[in-house]
């Protein structure tokens, strides 16, 4: 709890007082039952490049950017995360630097953010920032430190701090070009060189270096570019060789120049007819990787972002390309559509034969360079990656029949960038994604990784993997895990003939997939080991060849179900491959001969016989168009499908027959469906915005849920079945209360959600946006406070953050644990639900008030004698003579603070007027003259225990008509209902142990109890003989006769 320092005017400080919860600053919250918590899946999100730096002679650190926080990386543990920087810098980050023990990170100048500044942070923590400047309204492109100084190049000028103070030095101003406005002037590049004391090496939008003296500030020297029109200066590097300094330019040249000698001595790339531009230059410095055995120094390394290829530079014998690391990043997103890729930076660690890449793809990549035998191409020697593009869809991994403590760890999400992740929200370094299969290989043999030197291929690794996943299902019943034997095999082998057997290896199998996906615009189906993290055997294809849909597995992880864009729904075998089951089961000759025989003697008496419900033949009931959902029972009895023609079938799983229908044409199309296994619900989004509720035991709609605004893009249940969660095209989650099917939780969010999912255990809900990689991740508060589920209108839904990357602002589930519980004003007992209309009369039904409501009202006069004190208060011991006392000042009685109000004088006709009814009396009353008793019953349910207890002592006997009258004959209409069973009899409790004695001696009171008594035990009949036939038949079921 937080407390507070009491400072006197004179004297010592005093000691630290807690603050009361009226003191504490109580935030508004956007949602009263989620809570941001983190994002996962951001490795290097942006365009700001890489900066790393030794830790000793044993492992570099490595940092990248992802918004507004900093993540540090361990090269010797395989880049295990090391550090996530705390605070979160005021805007997106726009320069880093790591100098020493600090790293240095640059922020805001955009024209959205305004202003700017340079936060310093060390081992995750801020322990400074830059000196700031009235002008600095430009964003830093690039961040610099050596010697003294700190250099920070803007668009227009560079900004110097000293490097041991943080304190403003100076500001350069470069001379602008002509033909360039003053916003353009610097191309935001700049180098210094080992050689030259206080020099930095400045780069222009015209192609020019210059050099200047950051102590005296004046311009030394300034390069010109070889010809006109070659671009903006995009890199610039020093070489190991002492004066010689690469520079890149916008027409994708580099030079090698003698800063010295004004000389140019190697020249690359001037002749291409690409016009890749070149922004990461770096030199190899172990003194190996050149010539024909690799034994000589001059390996340089280039990159852009334009594509996802790193070039390497035997600059021996005026240079040439050595060899091209194809595919290193994905390529940029002029290339691949929505998928972010190009290379921010590639850097060679010093003394290493490591090269460190980082793209736009959201990955970061370690090389090695093999010396035996010679390979003048890296291999992959560490990865830390996420999506690539926004994430489409999530599911959390379900319970598994062993008991395992992973349930809720793991989270399944698939990308645009077409890759399956699995997510540990336990631990950062245990995630990884699904392979594919060696795809480098695969790609090699096709002459994509060949030594071929054509830059301008635009072949991509991309294009060897699967297609989007739209749909995806999981249940690891059948998954063997990690060390399970699969049996060997191609991956994704299609299945021949799909009624034979499949082609399988002869090795035995001792677990078979676990994951079915289906893909964008493609006709198969893809299975997927959990355990292995790999690729499974088959590729299912769709019965009428059109592209899948859906997909489902069934509880018992043995069958595969698909459904197509055509209306046809096929069951495979998980283990064999072999298809088994199509939906509907098609015809025999026999059974058509049958058929078409029975349609021609059809007669019209026929047809009003088959008014009843309807029986369905074999091969009659297929889909008309797409199948949006595909669920299972939990007993693998029934299958129930959905489509856009706006109908629910109900399939016998054993023969594909098709048993039942609701038909919902032309009245909507269903566009996707979730099952709750424990209660047997399924819940269809449907085209007009509603979410619908259908009981597939009484296959009734019992709940129809609206409030969407836009487009449902997902949604799903709550572990315990009591919520539904959407997410809707209008940036908005809401919660919907399935028991009352009230909307009790809605926060909008800044971006579309595209996909949701709640964990297994209830602890998490995951969720997807539209413009960004990450997974954003939020606890849910109910599991460990009170949370007020009451309706809510559109003008209670307030805006909502999205979790950090660094977690800041978040609450784990420890943190809403020990949660003071603060009053609100969602927190009164008075905004309960309304009464929500019963299914059928016949049905005996429960009250929605809390269980611990009418309990407390039972036993309120225990828990008030428990309550009350054992002692009278005693005066405090007094305190020891060396310790200061707690009080302030005394009081002074003169204060006009502490002189008592005037009180208020009245009229005599005011102060003898009667109090004005409560309004307990006045709905009794009304209820007494209309018989209409909702109102009344309504009222004294929303009261807390002890204004209800109040309510029923002051029943007045004396009125007319009389108040104990009218409350017995409320009780017993309610009884009548059927409704309310056990407030009623709660109330009652309480109105006989107040008013009994009263009662006995009035004869209207006593007849009127018996009517009440006689409505309770009829009700009680009635329930017993229901329960004592129902337990009769369950009895004859199980005998063996």
């Amino acid at each position: 709890m937080p407390s507070a320092l009491v400072v006197r005017e004179e004297g010592p400080v005093l000691k630290r007082r807690k603050l009361s919860a009226a003191e504490k600053p109580v935030p508004p919250r956007a949602s009263r039952i989620f809570a941001p918590y983190r994002t996962l899946g951001l490795v290097s999100s942006t365009d700001v490049p890489f900066t790393s730096i030794p830790l000793g002679k044993t492992t570099f650190q490595i940092t990248t950017s992802v918004g507004r926080c900093l993540h540090t990386y361990d090269l010797r543990k395989g880049l295990n995360l090391t550090f996530i920087t705390r605070p979160q810098t005021p805007g997106d980050i726009t320069a880093t630097f790591a100098w020493k023990d600090r790293a240095f990170a640059a922020w805001g100048g955009t024209a959205v953010e305004g202003e700017s500044g340079v936060w310093v942070f060390k081992r995750g923590k801020r322990i400074a920032e830059l000196e700031r400047t009235a002008g600095m309204d430009e964003p830093v492109r690039q961040l610099l430190i050596f010697g003294s100084w700190i250099v920070g190049c803007c668009s227009t000028r560079l900004e110097v701090w000293k490097s041991a103070t943080y304190e403003h030095y100076t500001t350069i101003t470069s001379s602008r070009s002509r033909a360039r406005p003053v916003s353009e002037t610097l191309s935001g590049v700049l180098c210094s060189m080992p050689t030259m004391l206080n020099k930095v090496l400045v780069g222009k939008q015209d192609g020019s270096v210059e050099l200047w003296n950051l102590s005296t500030g004046k311009l030394i020297y300034t390069i010109t570019p070889p010809k006109l029109h070659t671009g903006a200066v995009t890199a610039l590097q020093p070489t190991p060789a002492l004066n010689l300094l690469a520079i890149a330019r916008a027409n994708g040249s580099i030079i090698i120049h003698d800063i010295c000698a004004d000389k140019e001595i190697i020249v690359l790339n001037q002749t291409s007819s690409s016009t890749t531009a070149i922004t990461s230059i770096s030199f190899r410095t172990d003194d190996r990787g050149a010539g024909e055995d690799g034994r000589k120094s001059g390996v340089m390394a280039t990159a852009g972002p334009n594509d996802g290829d790193v070039t390497l530079w035997d600059l021996n014998g005026g240079g040439r390309v050595m060899g091209v690391l194809r595919n290193a990043h994905n390529p940029s997103s002029t290339v691949r559509g929505e998928v972010s890729g190009g290379i921010s930076r590639a850097e060679f660690l010093s003394g290493q034969p490591l090269l460190v890449t980082s793209g736009r793809d959201n990955a970061l990549k370690s090389w090695i360079f093999d010396e035996t035998p010679f390979s003048p191409v890296p291999r992959i020697l560490h990865s830390r990656c996420g999506h690539a593009a926004p994430v489409t869809r999530l599911d959390f991994l379900p319970t598994d029949t062993d008991g395992s403590d992973a349930v809720g760890k793991w989270l399944l999400s698939a990308g645009r960038d077409q890759s399956l992740w699995g997510w540990s929200l336990r631990r950062d370094g245990q995630s990884t994604e699904i392979s594919q299969g060696n795809i480098r290989k695969t790609a090699k043999k096709l002459g994509m990784l060949g030594k071929g030197l054509d830059l301008d291929n635009r072949a991509s690794l991309e294009d060897l993997k699967a297609p989007e996943i739209t749909c995806m299902a999981c249940s690891l019943n059948r998954d063997g895990g990690m060390g399970a034997s699969t049996g060997g095999g191609p991956i994704w082998a299609n299945v021949a003939n799909k009624k034979g057997n499949a082609k399988t290896s002869d090795e035995p199998a001792t677990g078979w997939e676990s994951i079915v996906t289906g893909h964008k615009g493609d006709k198969f189906a893809r299975t997927w080991f959990w355990g292995r993290k790999k690729a499974g055997r088959w590729a299912f294809e769709t019965g009428d060849g059109t592209a899948v849909k859906s997909v489902a597995i069934t509880p018992c992880g043995t069958f595969a179900l698909v459904g197509s864009a055509g209306g046809s729904i096929d069951m495979f075998n998980l283990q064999s491959g072999i298809h088994r089951q199509k939906f509907p089961s098609p015809l025999t000759p026999a059974q058509a001969r049958k058929q078409r025989i029975r349609q021609a003697n059809l007669t019209i008496t026929d047809e009003i016989t088959m008014a009843a419900p309807r029986k369905f033949n074999p091969g009659e009931g297929k889909h008309n168009k797409d199948v949006t959902g595909i669920v299972v029972d939990s007993l693998n009895r029934t299958v129930i499908s959905c489509s856009l023609d706006g109908k629910i079938k109900f399939w016998d799983f054993l023969t594909g027959i098709l048993r039942h229908e609701i038909d919902w044409h032309p009245m909507t199309a269903i566009t996707a469906v979730q099952y709750h296994r424990a209660s047997d619900l399924i819940a269809l989004t449907c085209d007009d915005l509603s979410i619908r509720v259908v009981d597939i035991e009484t296959r009734k709609l019992v709940r129809e849920l609206w409030g969407c605004v836009g487009q449902i893009s997902d949604f799903c249940f709550s572990p315990d079945g009591r919520w539904i969660v959407a997410a809707s095209m209008d940036a908005v989650i809401r919660v919907w209360d399935l028991s009352t099917g009230h909307l009790i939780n809605a926060m909008r969010l800044e971006g579309t959600c595209t996909s949701l999912a709640f964990s297994p255990t209830g602890e998490f809900l995951a969720t997807a946006h539209a413009d960004s990689v990450g997974i954003s991740i939020w606890t849910n508060r109910t599991l460990f406070t009170h949370v007020p589920t009451r309706h809510i209108s559109d003008s209670d839904v307030l805006p909502a953050s999205l979790p950090t990357a660094s977690g800041e602002g978040g609450e784990g589930l420890l943190a809403v644990a020990f949660e003071d519980d603060l009053p609100s004003a969602d927190d009164s007992d008075a905004a309960l639900p309304a009464q929500t209309e019963q299914l059928t009369a016949a049905l005996t039904t429960l009250s929605l008030v809390p269980r611990s409501r009418w309990q407390t009202l039972l036993h309120l006069d225990t828990i008030a004698a428990r309550n009350k004190p054992t002692a009278p208060p005693t005066a405090p011991e007094k305190a020891p003579f060396f310790l200061p006392s707690l009080e302030g000042p005394k009081p002074n009685p003169s204060s006009p603070a502490l002189t008592p109000p005037t009180p208020i004088t009245t009229t005599r006709i005011l102060a003898h007027r009667p109090p004005a009814p409560s309004p307990t009396t006045t709905l009794l009353l009304a209820a007494a003259l209309t018989a209409d008793y909702a109102p009344f019953l309504a009222h004294l349910a929303a009261l807390p225990p002890a204004a209800a207890d109040i309510e029923i002592r002051s029943l007045d006997p004396r009125a007319a008509p009389s108040e104990l009258l009218t409350f017995v004959q409320a009780l017993t209409a309610r009884l009548r209902q059927r409704r309310d069973y056990e407030l009623v009899h709660a109330w009652m409790a309480v109105f006989l142990r107040v008013h009994g004695p009263l009662v006995a001696g009035d004869e209207v009171l006593v007849q009127a109890l018996r009517e009440w008594r006689a409505e309770g035990e009829g009700e009680a009949r009635r329930l017993g003989g229901l329960g004592g036939y129902c337990a009769g038949v369950v009895g004859w079921v199980r005998s063996g006769r």
